[in-house]
């Protein structure tokens, strides 16, 4: 999320784990290093393979065999934290990259006037424009969806494109979106609550670093090396106090509630893992909720 700037989250190329690491690779996924097999086959699997049995794990090909099918009728398969195998695991982060790609379009070219309608105001009472304080508190989600300039939306998408499948394929596709949603929001409620009353600031940056953050959980909870993420984040934020004009505020904030949303979504203890997980989510809107509630009270609105 910026305020004038068009440079957005930037995911490096190559990122690879220590040198001389022993653990097996995925059978599906050969860049992808795993120290968890199918319980079944004993195929080793990473974490978008992984699909709950009642002892372990199976892999994909194991729970699509006769016998497996045969005990699944009334239940479909699902991955290690709840989400339904589908044969598209990508189908959201195709659809956020469509919808901002549309809405940059329609605001920067072909009605330009959504910009003003859509950004994120806190507060203009008695003056030319209204904000988020004075009742217009869709522009906390809208802001979201907006983007300043070519390099700002491609940098952000392509982000979401190196982060979101793999995130999308192991919650689900619900459970990914409310993840990308969540983060977003708490951005923006970062922004509305320390920026004081004249902030203008759009962008899916906060977004894009809640799903940082929730691959980080992903990578600690699936034993995977922690050094790519972190690298990712920590080049992510160099940019983020570096340059001039990002709103840090939306990036710290969707980085937090990513890591939070993140530990609820994938901690959660099988036996009441769905009550968990949508506990999580609501817990989180409530403290956006709360952050926009306490500023609004403050500004007067």
């Amino acid at each position: 999320m910026v305020q004038d700037d068009p440079t957005g989250p930037v995911a490096p190329a190559g990122a690879t784990g220590p040198a001389g690491h022993a653990l097996p690779r995925c059978y599906r996924h050969p860049e992808t290093e795993t120290g968890i097999g199918c319980s079944r086959c004993g195929r080793p699997i990473c974490p978008q393979c992984m699909v709950d049995a009642a002892v372990g794990f199976h892999c994909p090909e194991c729970v699509r065999g006769p016998e497996a099918r045969a005990q699944s009728r009334a239940q479909a398969p699902t991955t290690r934290f709840g989400g339904r195998l589908t044969g598209d695991g990508a189908l959201v982060t195709k659809a956020l990259i469509g919808i901002n790609l549309v809405v940059f379009l329609l605001a920067g070219y072909l009605y330009k006037p959504l910009a003003d309608d859509w950004v994120l105001y806190s507060w203009a009472s008695g003056g030319a424009r209204a904000g988020v304080a004075d009742g217009q508190y869709y522009r906390l989600l809208t802001a979201v969806f907006l983007h300043t300039a070519p390099l700002h939306v491609g940098s952000n998408m392509l982000a979401l494109w190196w982060v979101g499948p793999n995130l999308e394929r192991v919650l689900g596709r619900l459970r990914f979106l409310a993840l990308y949603l969540v983060s977003g929001l708490a951005g923006s409620a970062l922004v509305y609550l320390v920026s004081g009353s004249l902030v203008a600031s759009l962008g899916a940056s906060g977004a894009i670093f809640g799903l940082f953050g929730a691959t980080a959980v992903l990578f600690r909870a699936a034993r995977q090396p922690l050094g790519p993420v972190v690298a990712l984040i920590v080049f992510n934020l160099v940019i983020t106090f570096s340059v001039p004009g990002i709103d840090w505020r939306a990036h710290i904030g969707g980085l937090v509630a990513g890591v939070l949303t993140g530990i609820g979504l994938m901690h959660a203890p099988r036996a009441n893992r769905n009550l968990v997980q949508a506990g999580t989510v609501v817990l989180m809107l409530a403290v956006v909720v709360g952050m926009v509630l306490v500023e609004t009270a403050r500004l007067g609105g």
